[in-house]
C-alpha cells in the first residue's frame, strides 16, 4: 500500500523537522516547505494527501496558501490543517472561509497530531 503524503509548511526549521519526525513515525511520507510560495510550487508538482501549514508566515501566510490551494482542481478536497501558535477566533474564522479543514494550536502532543491527521485523511462515513 502506498504511503500517504503530507506537505508540512512552516517558516520554523525546528517545527518542520519536529512535525516531519512525528508524521514519518506515524507512517506518512513528508514533503517540507519553509513558506507558502514554496508549498504552492510543491503542491503543483506532486500530489499530496494533506497539507499541514503554519498560519503566520511570509511572504505568503497560511490563509493565502489555503485560498490558493483551493483554486487548484487537485486540491479542492485535500484536507488543509492549520497548526499555529495563533489562537484567535478571527484567525480561525478566516481559515474556515479560506477553506481550511481544521485548526490545532502549538504545542501539540504527537498522538493528537497523528489522530487528527488520520481522521482528516480517513473520515468515517
Amino acid at each position: 500500500m502506498k504511503k500517504k503524503t503530507i506537505l508540512v509548511v512552516d517558516d520554523s526549521a525546528v517545527m518542520r523537522q519536529l512535525n516531519s519526525a512525528i508524521l514519518e513515525e506515524g507512517g506518512y511520507k513528508v514533503l517540507l516547505a519553509a513558506d507558502g510560495n514554496t508549498a504552492l510550487e510543491q503542491a503543483r508538482e506532486a500530489a499530496v494527501d494533506l497539507v499541514l501549514t503554519d498560519w503566520t508566515m511570509s511572504p505568503m501566510d497560511g490563509c493565502e496558501l489555503t485560498r490558493e490551494l483551493r483554486r487548484l482542481p487537485d486540491y479542492v478536497d485535500v484536507p488543509v490543517l492549520v497548526l499555529s501558535t495563533t489562537n484567535s477566533d478571527a484567525s480561525k474564522g478566516d481559515a474556515r472561509k479560506a477553506g481550511a479543514s481544521g485548526w490545532l494550536c502549538k504545542p501539540i502532543e504527537p498522538e493528537t497530531l497523528l489522530a487528527v491527521v488520520g481522521s482528516l485523511m480517513n473520515p468515517v462515513p
